[in-house]
């Protein structure tokens, strides 16, 4: 059996959050990126090891594809994106939480709140990863585990799906063109 539980926060309820975050943003500030992964990273080992309840753990793999998204030689992610992610996870390298970790069931519901905001924050980003991954994935299927995507070839690949998409709406949603 399972239970659903729904909540809603209100403006002053995410104004709470985002001063949380920026707090963490501060603390952080002067951290070495890899310390404020690394923080991350424990975080999903803590849960690992606390079986956290499945709502927790769903939230997570948000979590694990942004440091993996910092982390990805191939993927280069750009100076301004990579600090949008690191500020993103700067809230997890943060030893004092909302809710202390070590209380069962709760305790990582601070943590599955603010990924579930700042993944809405990183939609963008995190999308466009998942396409690159998807393409790579693509390409080591079609090409062997030995080839090396890059980001020209993906966009080359991903401009071209879209045209091509872009021709079948096309021709199914005109009957008559007025262009030829």
């Amino acid at each position: 059996m399972t239970l659903r539980i729904s909540f809603e926060l209100d403006e002053d309820d995410l104004k709470h959050f985002r001063l949380i975050m920026q707090e963490a943003r501060k603390a952080a500030r002067h951290m070495p990126p890899e310390d404020i992964v690394a923080a991350a990273e424990e975080l999903l080992l803590n849960v690992k090891e606390a079986t956290a309840p499945g709502f927790i753990v769903d939230r997570l793999h948000k979590l694990k594809q942004m440091i993996a998204m910092l982390s990805d030689i191939e993927w280069r992610l750009p100076h301004q994106e990579a600090t949008r992610v690191l500020n993103a996870l700067a809230y997890f390298a943060e030893p004092e939480d909302l809710i202390p970790d070590s209380i069962p069931g709760l305790g990582f519901l601070d943590d599955a709140i603010m990924i579930e905001l700042v993944v809405r924050e990183l939609k963008h980003e995190l999308e466009a990863y998942d396409d690159f991954c998807t393409y790579r994935d693509k390409l080591k299927e079609t090409h062997g585990s030995g080839a090396r995507p890059s980001r020209e070839g993906w966009l080359d690949t991903r401009r071209s799906e879209l045209q091509k998409r872009m021709r079948r709406r096309r021709k199914r949603s005109s009957r008559t063109p007025l262009l030829s």
